[in-house]
């Protein structure tokens, strides 16, 4: 009976419904259109279009004076006058009353050697001048004595009323006198001498500046022994050195084949390393008439025609040897970039930026050129890398790879 219960047991199968899973298909298609729109939008942006090889430029500050530039030469900045101050005699350093940056006065007294000696010395020689002086005027009043009497002594020999021989005694006494004083005037000359030789000495030892200066080393200190050789041993060869900043010039190599291009008085811009943002005007000073064999080159010394106290000695500076003057409207900088980056965009100039790997089209406003360049006053500033010769391959976001040089 068990058997046949069980085999009643039947499932009515033509009353089961099947349902499609509505819920994952939602999702399929959801993800289909996510994915769909993911790979238009990296399509747009050009992954999967290879990059363009392109060459970039940097929009650089430009100086209208580049335009008329003949020539380029590197130097240094060099004091025409220049003196490393020392004494002429051996002496310890006591004083010395000048630092690095001190301005000086020509003749003003910047060191002293210890000069006690000397100094006892002068004061000897102004005794003997003195006790000369004095030796001289007894001379002279005995010579007044002896002139009264040989004078008296004559008119009465020519009476007969004196003898011959008080004549003679009075002659002789006057040519003794007249010795006298010349021996003590020559006497007062030569203690005149040592006394005028011992200020020497004195002055010696007073180091004084030979002209109006800046102090730019200080070469012995209070105590050194300061010798005019310096041979000695922990002796210094001088105190300081000093140089006329009004003297300052760029001592520049130029090519011998470049010579042609340069003349006395042309116009020159020189830029130092250590103020890349300042231009100073100058001209050329002189052409040395000598070339270096060794480097094939002449030195030419170009001046500042205005001063300024940044300007130090030794420092590196640019030369660039204009074809005339620069007008007061090009002595500022201005923001240029090469005319080869620019694209034509109907009535607007326009350059492709670099922005990373990719590309951004940025309108630009444009003033004068500059020979193969030209003045930007607005889109890009100083500093951005712009494409030169863009392809029309370029769109605005293309995908770029710079080309290495």
């Amino acid at each position: 009976m068990a058997n046949e219960d069980l085999l009643k047991l039947k499932i009515d199968k033509s009353k089961v419904v099947f349902r499609p899973r509505r819920k994952k298909k939602i999702v399929y298609a959801a993800f289909g259109v996510i994915l769909i729109i993911l790979l238009a939008s990296l399509s747009t942006r050009g992954v999967f279009t290879p990059s363009v090889q392109v060459q970039v430029a940097t929009v650089a500050q430009f100086y209208p004076s580049q335009a008329f530039t003949v020539l380029n030469a590197s130097g240094y900045v060099v004091a025409q006058r220049k003196s490393a101050l020392a004494s002429k005699v051996t002496g310890r350093l006591i004083w010395l009353g000048v630092e690095e940056g001190s301005i000086v006065k020509k003749d003003q007294v910047v060191a002293r050697l210890e000069n006690q000696d000397v100094s006892a010395a002068k004061d000897q020689a102004a005794a003997n001048v003195n006790v000369a002086r004095f030796n001289l005027d007894q001379a002279r009043a005995e010579l007044r004595d002896a002139t009264l009497s040989f004078n008296r002594n004559k008119e009465l020999l020519g009476r007969g009323v004196v003898a011959q021989q008080a004549y003679d005694d009075a002659a002789a006494r006057y040519d003794k006198a007249a010795a006298a004083v010349a021996a003590a005037e020559a006497a007062l000359k030569a203690n005149i001498a040592a006394l005028e030789g011992a200020a020497a000495l004195l002055e010696y030892t007073m180091i004084r500046a030979p002209f109006d200066a800046v102090v730019l080393t200080k070469d012995a200190d209070v105590g050194d022994i300061v010798t005019p050789l310096g041979a000695a041993a922990n002796a210094k060869a001088s105190v300081v050195t000093i140089a006329d900043m009004s003297s300052l010039e760029v001592e520049a190599d130029v090519s011998e084949s470049n010579l042609s291009q340069v003349r006395l008085d042309q116009p020159c811009e020189i830029q130092l390393d250590a103020l890349p943002d300042q231009r100073f005007r100058g001209e050329i000073h002189m052409i040395v008439p000598t070339a270096d064999r060794s480097k094939a080159t002449v030195m030419v010394k170009v001046r500042f025609v205005d001063k300024d106290r940044r300007v130090l000695p030794e420092m590196s500076a640019k030369v660039a040897f204009l074809s005339r003057l620069v007008k007061p409207e090009e002595e500022k900088p201005r923001t240029a970039l090469s005319q080869t980056a620019l694209l034509n965009r109907k009535d607007v100039k326009a350059v492709f930026l670099v922005r990373g790997d990719r590309v951004a089209e940025r309108p630009v406003n444009l003033g004068r050129p500059m020979g193969d360049m030209i003045e930007v006053l607005g889109g890009v500033k100083v500093g951005d890398r712009v494409v030169l010769n863009p392809s029309n391959k370029l769109r605005d976001g293309s995908k770029i790879r710079i080309e290495e040089k």
